[in-house]
């Protein structure tokens, strides 16, 4: 199993490193433009195997699309990051370029990889790549769900003085601050209903948490956050890799599912060594329908944007 990353930044390379901690890959190739940064996050990873106990091998490589040949999952990491104050939506004039680019060369040399987008705005990126480059739609997958979801049972272990392990829950809808759609009502603690022990305005502060998760990082680092993104999309990565089968809430390119037409957006999934094998539909009440159909109308606004 080769996975290529591309982008060695702060994302990239926790994406590499939890991949081959993980040891369930042959190779890893990061990939940057920067002249030798992506050789040296290789080096002072692959200086942590003996240590971290993995043979999984970490190859740096500036901007030479051929040394990624044959990879059967790529992550595509690369833009520039979030500052301070700015939105996912103002990246997208910069970042529609470089993740056009990348997805392109990716494929020249593996036709046949699992694109997995991180770039932000990444439900607007994700279906650039759709429309772009002519890949089988269940081989193109938004990370943005996993990670979003991550975030949510952060805040409802909390809320309840919980481990995380008590706790299930899951985000749908768009990967930005107005967009997500916490599904609090099928949050679980063991089975139960979360709302059985938290209250419904608290309830509500752990979804508003849950949004501005992103943007709260953002705040207090003066950059995107990197540990639980690279968590994410390694978990994703596995997921295809060792055909698990698991459900995970990804991006991805809807006909009608959720009554969504002609966009990419957050739904649970199924991935296995075909990328997504199944779109999984779940009874949404009233009120999370409406906000599912809110957050679609944004994502499409931001893809208005691109020069299709």
């Amino acid at each position: 199993m080769k996975v290529t990353v591309v982008g060695a930044g702060a994302v990239g390379a926790s994406c590499a490193e939890y991949i081959a901690i993980k040891n369930f890959a042959s190779e890893v190739v990061l990939l940057d433009i920067k002249e030798g940064f992506a050789e040296g996050k290789a080096m002072d990873l692959m200086q942590t195997a003996s240590l971290n106990g993995f043979d999984t091998k970490i190859t740096g490589i500036t901007n030479d699309y051929a040394a990624t040949a044959g990879s059967d999952v790529a992550v595509i990491t690369s833009g520039i990051p979030r500052k301070p104050g700015m939105t996912r939506e103002e990246l997208i004039g910069i970042n529609a370029g470089i993740v056009k680019t990348v997805s392109s060369n990716l494929i020249k040399y593996s036709p046949n990889v699992i694109l997995i987008v991180v770039s932000n705005p990444m439900d607007t990126m994700t279906y650039l790549v759709h429309k772009t480059t002519g890949l089988a739609k269940n081989k193109i997958i938004g990370m943005g769900g996993a990670l979003d979801s991550a975030r949510f049972k952060y805040r409802l272990a909390e809320a309840l003085g919980a481990p995380i392990s008590d706790v299930d829950g899951m985000v749908i809808g768009g990967h930005s601050d107005t967009g997500m759609v916490p599904l609090t009502a099928h949050a679980t603690r063991n089975s139960i209903k979360v709302s059985e022990f938290l209250s419904e305005e608290r309830l509500t502060q752990v979804a508003d948490d849950t949004k501005v998760g992103g943007a709260t990082l953002t705040k207090l680092l003066g950059t995107s956050a990197w540990y639980a993104p690279g968590a994410a999309v390694s978990s994703m990565v596995q997921a295809i890799a060792c055909d698990q089968k698991k459900m995970f809430p990804c991006s991805t390119y809807l006909e009608g599912e959720y009554d969504l037409n002609d966009i990419c957006i957050g739904v649970p999934v199924i991935l296995g060594k075909e990328g997504i094998e199944k779109i999984i539909t779940i009874p949404l009440s009233d009120a999370d329908k409406a906000k599912m159909q809110e957050s679609a109308a944004g994502v499409k606004k931001t893809n208005d944007l691109l020069a299709l």
